[in-house]
């Protein structure tokens, strides 16, 4: 019974969403408002995939209506919390006797998302913990959920989206879920993290309790900090810190590691009272293989360099558009919107001139779809460049993106030519 309410709610939401679409790609005025307020509703309450591409979608805010966006982003921040029976289930499942581990553990969750929440603890010993639960019986229903999602996404071939593209965007998006169901990976990555960045002064992550990690329940030292989101209202010279740590390290996540941290809403970071920037949650990272951030950057030269035949060159190499027929002028539209913010000197991120723009051109991408394609493996990697960047913006950053940039233009031009043909892997 409870599998066939959430197959409703999932389904009412689809065709929802769907309408709304619909109507305004006719020409019509949808209530983005109140649709976004019930996707707010009814996705925080379902949890699982359905609310994870619900927070996927609300980091686009350069493409939604304003008034979705806002609604969505909520979901970025707050969700309903499981009650505390059924989260209790859990950790007696995990660790049997709770009294005989912990001295104390908080009802209340102090942070909720889609697959799971996180409760302070405090152990036999007096040190203060943090247990990330896993939902109970989310693992059960995460091929349902991803069912209904999937019926959902074939809305898509409204803008458009072949049947085979949603397909294997559905297919990225239903691995990427699957794999943070396993929090003993997600363990092992953090620990692996920490190690890599020991040295470096400007970054925190917490250490993993290997002894206390298990299938559903990853357990790790309290890292006390502020959440990016309310960091945003912080002085200016700590905002222009952070942002400068967090460019630092997602430059050498790509072309140092050749991976990403691809879950880059605000609740997965914090600022601790050294000023250096804490990673919380690693339960997605993606590899990123050279050939592709080659063919990424040849697309960044091709627009920053106002060339709409190399940039479809690019974006053909990327798999992300097919067909006959570039649209040539919507590239240079697009190139001239991008083209600022990678100018000479500091440059402002929160220039709201720049997302108008975007935002301006994006029923033309829409009417676009026959010929742009998302790329079917890339969208973890679009969605966590596509988060990042807005968590640049929310902060402020005033960063010279032209001499960041430079270095790494040169690197993929040095590149041998044979891997700007390589297919993505």
């Amino acid at each position: 019974m409870r599998e066939r309410g959430r197959t409703r709610r999932l389904f009412g939401l689809g065709a929802r969403t769907g309408g709304a679409m619909l109507k305004n790609r006719m020409g019509g005025s949808a209530d983005w408002d109140a649709l976004g307020e019930a996707l707010f509703d009814g996705l925080s309450e379902l949890r699982g995939p359905a609310m994870k591409l619900a927070q996927i979608v609300a980091q686009w805010d350069d493409v939604l209506p304003p008034e979705l966006a806002d609604r969505l982003a909520r979901l970025q921040r707050q969700a309903e919390p499981m009650p505390w029976p059924r989260i209790r289930e859990v950790l007696v499942a995990e660790y049997g006797d709770l009294e005989a581990r912990f001295r104390h553990v908080e009802e209340a969750p102090f942070a909720s998302a889609s697959m799971g929440q996180v409760h302070r603890a405090v152990t036999r010993d007096g040190e203060t913990l943090v247990l990330k639960v896993q939902y109970p019986g989310l693992a059960g229903a995460l091929e349902s959920d991803l069912r209904q999602v999937k019926r959902m996404m074939r809305l898509g071939s409204w803008l458009n989206v072949s049947p085979s593209r949603l397909d294997a965007l559905f297919e990225e998006l239903a691995a990427g879920l699957r794999d943070e169901l396993d929090y003993r990976a997600e363990a092992q990555t953090l620990a692996r993290y920490r190690e890599r960045y020991r040295h470096e002064p400007r970054l925190r992550s917490p250490e993993p309790i290997k002894a206390l990690c298990g299938e559903r329940v990853l357990a790790m030292r309290y890292l006390a900090g502020t959440p990016l989101d309310e960091a945003t209202a912080a002085d200016d010279g700590l905002r222009q810190q952070v942002a400068a740590t967090l460019a630092d390290w997602l430059t050498e996540e790509l072309f140092t590691y050749g991976e990403l941290h691809a879950d880059p809403h605000a609740g997965n970071f914090a600022v601790d009272a050294e000023s250096r920037l804490i990673i919380y949650d690693f339960g997605a990272v993606i590899a990123v293989p050279k050939a592709r951030l080659v063919t990424m950057m040849a697309l960044l030269e091709a627009t920053l360099a106002g060339d709409p035949m190399a940039m479809d060159d690019a974006l053909l190499a990327l798999g992300g558009r097919q067909g006959q027929g570039a649209p040539l002028a919507l590239y240079r539209e697009a190139a001239e919107a991008i083209a600022p913010l990678f100018a000479p000197g500091e440059q402002d991120f929160a220039d709201v001139r720049i997302h108008r723009r975007l935002r301006e051109l994006s029923p033309r991408v829409w009417a676009a779809m026959d010929r742009l394609q998302p790329p079917a493996d890339t969208l973890l990697l679009s969605r966590a460049l596509n988060g990042h960047y807005w968590n640049m913006v929310r902060l402020g950053a005033r960063l010279d993106m032209h001499r960041r940039c430079e270095p790494l233009l040169a690197w993929a031009r040095a590149a041998p030519e044979a891997a700007l043909r390589t297919p993505p892997a």
